[in-house]
């Protein structure tokens, strides 16, 4: 498992459903030719899963990570994408329970900490979604949200040394809200030292990051780092955001 406790930041893209065999020759040849990254930064590719052995040549000096995977190891499941499938083509990390998976495909906290657990078990470090909504938060819940979500998400094998968390409030994703950067050093404060047994995780934030914000964000005490969607998708932006 790779230590990510010698990295400083994190910076994570999730293609989500998008990208094609020109897409990603052109993306990594501007990678390559562009990025600047520190060896204290971590930055991660996730793209779909089909395209993933494609990226594993060519993924240097980042790191391949998946959009998730199966709850179970083998068997009669058609169309799963087992942990060990994932390692098996180099993935270092695997986005589990991020909102949309959680919203359109009703995975349930439960489905999240068995997942965390057998990618865990199989060296590969899994990056944990919480977030709360907007009706959540305007009812002055999102404290509580995240707090059941944390504990109920993160296995028993779970340690700051194999498993990364990933704010992201549903509200901001896709949508080009963000909390204030008061809100989010706060949040993610909280989520570090206020949930027992679970402090000093690294935690990145997610939702409307673009190359703009990132460095700010990225600066806030507490942030460990960032996980980019839509932004991701333009190489030379997500550049930037890994440069900055």
């Amino acid at each position: 498992m790779l230590e990510i406790n010698k990295f400083n930041k994190i910076i994570t893209a999730n293609w989500k459903l998008n990208g094609t065999f020109e897409f990603i020759e052109t993306y990594f040849k501007n990678i390559h030719s562009k990025v600047s990254i520190e060896a204290n930064v971590c930055g991660i590719i996730c793209p779909p899963s089909i395209y993933i052995q494609n990226c594993s040549s060519i993924i240097s000096p980042l790191y391949l990570g998946a959009q998730d995977c199966s709850k179970y190891e083998s068997g009669p499941y058609t169309g799963e994408v087992s942990a060990t499938m994932l390692k098996d083509n180099n993935c270092n990390f695997c986005i589990v329970g991020h909102s949309e998976r959680r919203e359109i495909f009703k995975i349930k906290d439960k489905d999240v900490n068995k997942k965390s657990e057998i990618l865990i078990n199989k060296g590969i470090i899994p990056i944990v979604c919480i977030g709360e909504t907007l009706e959540e938060k305007n009812a002055g819940l999102t404290k509580n949200i995240l707090k059941k979500q944390v504990i109920n998400s993160l296995p028993t094998n779970a340690s700051i040394n194999s498993v990364i968390i990933a704010y992201e409030p549903i509200w901001s994703i896709g949508t080009g809200m963000t909390p204030t950067y008061e809100e989010i050093s706060n949040i993610h404060l909280f989520i570090k030292k206020d949930i027992q047994n679970y402090e000093n995780y690294k935690i990145l934030y997610g939702g409307s990051v673009k190359s703009n914000n990132a460095k700010d964000i990225m600066n806030l005490e507490n942030v460990d780092g960032v996980l980019v969607g839509g932004s991701s998708l333009d190489s030379l932006e997500f550049v930037k955001i890994l440069n900055s």
